[in-house]
């Protein structure tokens, strides 16, 4: 008899877990190969898993709701043409499996897994979040089968301990014989007539995502005014007959991108990635477009090989990912990848801000708003004051590969891309 696992796979960089929205197939169905048999959710997009074996689907190990990590075995389908374990039997074998990779995926310094009770992943993974003790959680009654600690049952042990205001608390790690020592947040307590808003999925990961690039990374931010007059100019004159023609709008964000493009090729060391002290310089310039969502979350969708691509191809991108990223219609390929990343402070009127590197990348742009302002012009006749279009450019990097002189000249290089730009230039 043989059996095949379903894992959960990995949808996208950084994504370490996903949730389970719905199951498409229960227990004791029969499965097609590249049937799709649940739909899970990341905070980047929504996909579906197949089946990659025809035979019957034994059991499903996790409920609707579960956020799962990936490479954790979530189902098992009894081969075509293989009689199917006893349920018994098959139990047994889900315990083992789900113990294995509650070892293997999951590993939670905090917590033993010595304990004569089984306690699943997920469980594990918010007892670690909570700093509750393989003791401790002991002591939860559960009301699983055979009495085992829930999801509800430790989310409810949580929320009902005592909270009270603490000073934070500092733990220490031993990383090559040196005492490294790491802030905990404290407690906070909520006063009467607060409103307690969970966050969710998307947003607790992109909390998780900013914490960790902010430990990872060195962060330093430089800044750079550069004058678009010319690039304004050019797309007031254009934009009515582009849209004519081509059905959709032309917006500032595929000059931002060209230019990027041009400029991590002549920097590359910008467009990198680092693995302990190894610099990775990649060979592609794929450059992440920041896209804020209706939800108040944000997604980073991939424009793939922006410096083989001409102006209206990446036109064409930047407006089809950005469409398709509103609308939850992504695929996981739309968010991997990436080695750069931008973002438009100025969609929202900011002047400039010190973004947050994306990881595992080293740098970050940041566009600001567009202003018309008194500016100096050197002309044959003389210096003379001029009513022009400034932006803020801000570019946060990674001071461990990226110091200030580097980062100073690839913003000094966007800033004369940008002024240069070719008023005639036809899309």
């Amino acid at each position: 008899m043989a059996n095949f696992e379903i894992l959960m796979p990995k949808l996208g960089e950084s994504i370490i877990e996903a949730t389970i929205t719905k199951w498409l197939k229960n227990a004791g169905d029969s499965v097609a190969e590249d049937d799709p048999i649940v739909e899970i959710a990341t905070d980047k997009v929504d996909s579906e898993i197949p089946s990659p074996v025809e035979g019957k689907l034994i059991k499903t190990l996790f409920n609707e709701g579960d956020v799962v990590p990936v490479g954790t075995v979530i189902a098992i389908v009894a081969l075509d043409g293989e009689e199917p374990l006893e349920p018994a039997i098959a139990e047994n074998i889900i315990e083992k499996v789900i113990l294995e990779k509650s070892l293997e995926v999951a590993p939670i310094e905090e917590i033993s897994f010595k304990s004569e009770k089984f306690f699943s992943p997920l469980v594990k993974s918010i007892a670690k979040q909570e700093n509750i003790s393989l003791h401790e959680l002991e002591t939860i009654k559960g009301t699983g089968k055979d009495d085992r600690v829930t999801k509800e049952d430790i989310l409810h042990y949580t929320k009902n301990k005592s909270s009270v205001v603490s000073k934070p608390v500092q733990t220490t790690q031993t990383i090559e014989n040196k005492i490294v020592v790491k802030p905990e947040a404290p407690k906070v307590k909520s006063d009467a007539g607060d409103t307690i808003i969970e966050m969710d999925r998307m947003r607790r990961m992109i909390a998780d995502h900013m914490v960790m690039s902010k430990q990872v990374s060195p962060h330093v931010t430089s800044f750079i005014d550069v004058d678009v007059t010319n690039i304004v100019n050019w797309r007031n004159k254009i934009k009515d007959s582009f849209q004519q023609r081509e059905n959709q709008k032309i917006t500032f964000t595929p000059i931002f991108f060209e230019a990027a493009g041009k400029a991590l090729k002549e920097y590359p060391q910008v467009n990198a990635s680092v693995d302990g002290y190894n610099m990775i310089l990649r060979r592609n310039i794929n450059i992440g477009m920041a896209t804020a969502l209706p939800t108040g979350n944000l997604i980073v969708p991939v424009i793939k090989n922006v410096d083989e691509k001409n102006l209206l191809g990446i036109t064409k991108s930047v407006n089809d990912l950005a469409n398709r990223a509103r609308a939850n219609k992504l695929n996981p390929d739309d968010i991997q990848g990436g080695t750069f990343t931008i973002t438009n402070f100025g969609s929202f009127d900011s002047l400039t801000g010190t973004p947050v590197i994306n990881q595992p990348q080293v740098a970050i742009l940041a566009v600001g708003a567009i202003r018309k302002q008194p500016a100096v012009l050197e002309t044959a006749m003389g210096d003379v004051i001029a009513i022009r279009h400034i932006m803020i450019l801000s570019l946060a990097y990674d001071h461990r590969i990226v110091d200030g002189a580097l980062g100073g000249m690839f913003l000094k290089r966007m800033k004369e891309l940008l002024e240069n730009f070719d008023p005639n230039t036809i899309i």
